[in-house]
């Protein structure tokens, strides 16, 4: 490890670092053993501070194993995660349903502590009792095997959701690419130069990205061929092929999940998610949601008449992003292939993320070539603050790769607090196409804000300034943590950062005027199909987990009658749009964390919302939507450094002065 922290990634063996996980596994179970047993009076020093700092080795080993096997994959790192993910489990089932350690938290918490441990401590007390410490023995062993269970599939989930975006993978000829860019297809030919046995011969192909709906829909000409990739996509993990059929892994992961909530008091899983969330409850959730469906749905309804109006023929799911494009190019004149000369990955991620980061944060960014990460393409940054201190390091895995899991997403590798001391190493992800060697890496719009999205990620990491390792960076409520990155998002269209990195990526020109109002003029179109597919998918994974046990389906044939059932009894199915992610791949609720809280998503987009309003308006000087450092520095003070050290609500609040209000969204998302 060199003087930053950064492991090195070049030489990170499989076996050495399984073995090395389970040997701190092993040394983190004796410390807990001597913490437990200890006769002595519970204090910070002989409790807190080792139970945190050796929770911090271990994660950081962990880390570096999901690092490569969701950036790099593979059989080999495949197989070690799906032996290792059990035993981490297990190991946090050993912690918190141990009842003498929780007994020396309790101890704590009744003493006089500052206020960043006293939370600290009481976010471990709620630990202990979401995972059943409060339970008598039978329970307790039910609720260890139901999460051994639980582990096995969603590692077996995660994997097969993979391997199917890779199956279901679309070879064209030159004449089925028509409407594809050169760029485009250029990168279409690496990847299936790259998998010959999936081309089959012919020059392009389509790897399936996470999403139901595929970005180069939005350019192929061709209908018969639009509709091919969509079957691809849609058909997913439903049986149609048994190698990926991922139905069985959703049936048991809800029955047991709904089964766990039922032993911990709760009588579904998500309102045991919602209970340990700042939500606090799904009624609180569908509060906030269900008002959302018929303006979201009545609102789709008229950009699809407008699209068949376009179109002069009937619009099917797999055109409409075709047609809504299309629309786009004569309504506002935004076109995609006139803007891409304009949106070069570097640019966008030195001369735009960056860039709005210094002008907020105060912080620079140097290139560090002689850093290597754990893949070819991956680039590194050091990343310092306005006093000239070291924030830590940032590394950029833009491109997608053979084994790398669809979607964009943060990894943390080392993560900083003062009493764990280190640096920060946080990685961003996406999936940008490889263009051939010599050629520039041209993004989509969605890539650009897709590249700001994550790196609000990464600067709630950067700028994070806590006492304890586990309130540091992005470990906040998971229906907290996407709000700072959806904030950042507003950045990209900020008239001074876009001209800033929307250059020709040949001549260096600024983009023309006329492409630069085309993006702020169509600003909210589309609103309609983004919030029906997101409405869709958020509800399908309440419906999972909403439910008892004897509430679920049986079988795997009646996964896709449970989906429509769902959708039609909610008034959110559409015949023309499709859930943002069908049960069969959704991997953010099945393998990725989000089970029960993908609402997540549009919770931390109220508060993001509102956020964006005050910049514009009482944070903005001399016309500048924010874009300063005294509005940076109060978002950095009261939510970025927090991470969770107090209730993150708190400083949301504190930021604006008040309580959400989320008429924000309403006016956002056209629902008003």
């Amino acid at each position: 490890m060199d003087d930053f922290g950064l492991p090195d990634l070049t030489d990170v063996d499989p076996a050495r670092l399984e073995a090395d996980i389970r040997e701190k596994l092993e040394g983190r179970r004796a410390l807990l053993e001597a913490i437990a047993s200890s006769q002595a009076p519970t204090t910070v020093e002989n409790t807190l501070l080792p139970f945190e700092l050796e929770a911090q080795r271990l994660e950081e080993a962990v880390d570096v194993l999901h690092t490569f096997a969701a950036s790099v994959g593979g059989d080999e790192w495949h197989a070690v995660e799906a032996r290792l993910n059990p035993l981490i489990v297990e190991h946090e089932d050993d912690v918190y349903l141990d009842s003498r350690l929780y007994d020396r938290f309790k101890a704590l918490g009744s003493a006089e502590l500052g206020p960043e441990t006293a939370w600290c401590v009481s976010e471990h007390l709620k630990a202990f009792r979401a995972h059943g410490c409060h339970l008598d023995a039978v329970a307790q062993e039910r609720l260890r095997t139901i999460n051994r269970e639980a582990a096995d599939l969603t590692t077996e989930f995660g994997q097969l959701a993979l391997k199917a975006q890779l199956a279901g993978s679309v070879p064209l000829t030159e004449e089925e690419a028509e409407g594809l860019s050169e760029s485009q297809k250029a990168g279409l030919a690496a990847d299936a130069e790259s998998n010959p046995e999936l081309a089959k011969g012919k020059p392009c192909l389509v790897v399936l990205r996470l999403p139901t709906q595929q970005p180069v829909q939005s350019a192929l000409a061709r209908a018969d061929v639009r509709e091919r990739i969509f079957e691809a996509s849609t058909s997913r993990g439903d049986g149609s092929d048994p190698a990926t059929d991922t139905r069985r892994i959703v049936l048991a992961l809800a029955r047991l999940r709904a089964e766990k909530a039922q032993i911990l008091g709760y009588s579904t899983y998500a309102q045991y998610v919602a209970a340990q969330e700042t939500a606090g409850s799904t009624r609180a959730i569908h509060s906030l949601l269900e008002p959302m469906i018929e303006p979201a749905q009545r609102n789709a309804e008229a950009e699809h008449e407008a699209l068949e109006t376009y179109a002069e023929a009937p619009v099917a799911p797999s055109d409409w992003l075709y047609f809504r494009d299309a629309l786009a190019r004569e309504q506002f004149q935004l076109d995609n292939e006139a803007l891409a000369p304009y949106l070069e990955l570097t640019n966008v991620v030195e001369r735009g993320v960056f860039y709005a980061a210094n002008r907020l944060y105060g912080l620079t960014f140097s290139a560090r070539p002689d850093l290597h990460g754990y893949a070819e393409g991956v680039k590194i940054w050091e990343v310092r603050r306005e006093d000239g201190a070291l924030a830590g390091l940032f590394l950029g895995d833009y491109f997608a790769r053979t084994g790398k899991r669809g979607g964009a997403w943060i990894h943390t590798i080392r993560q900083a607090s003062r009493r764990g001391g280190g640096c920060v190493v946080v990685c961003n992800n996406l999936n940008v196409t490889r263009p051939p060697e010599g050629e520039p890496a041209l993004l989509t719009w969605d890539e650009v804000e897709t590249a700001f999205h994550e790196f609000g990620h990464a600067l709630h990491s950067l700028l994070s300034d806590v006492e304890w390792p586990s309130a540091a960076g992005a470990n906040v409520p998971r229906d907290f943590v996407e709000y700072p990155s959806q904030v950042n998002e507003i950045w990209a269209r900020h008239p001074e950062v876009l001209a800033n990195y929307a250059r020709h990526f040949a001549t260096g020109e600024p983009m023309p005027e006329d492409l630069a109002a085309s993006l702020s003029a169509a600003d909210g179109f589309g609103a309609g199909f983004q919030m029906s597919e997101m409405l869709q998918a958020v509800f399908l994974d309440q419906a999972w987990h909403d439910r008892t046990p004897a509430d679920l389906p049986e079988s795997p044939d009646d996964v896709e009658e449970f989906e429509k059932a769902t959708l039609e009894r909610l008034g959110i199915a559409s015949p023309w749009i499709p859930p943002r992610y069908r049960s069969c791949y959704f991997n953010h609720v099945f393998s990725g964390g989000y089970s029960a809280g993908y609402y997540s998503y549009l919770w931390s987009e109220a508060l993001d919302a509102d956020t964006a309003d005050w910049f514009r308006t009482v944070a903005a000087k001399d016309g500048d939507g924010g874009l300063n450092r005294e509005a940076g520095a109060k978002m950095a003070a009261e939510v970025l450094s927090r991470g969770n050290s107090r209730n993150p609500l708190e400083g949301f609040e504190r930021l604006l002065g008040r309580p959400v209000d989320t008429r924000a969204l309403l006016r956002r998302k056209r629902l008003l």
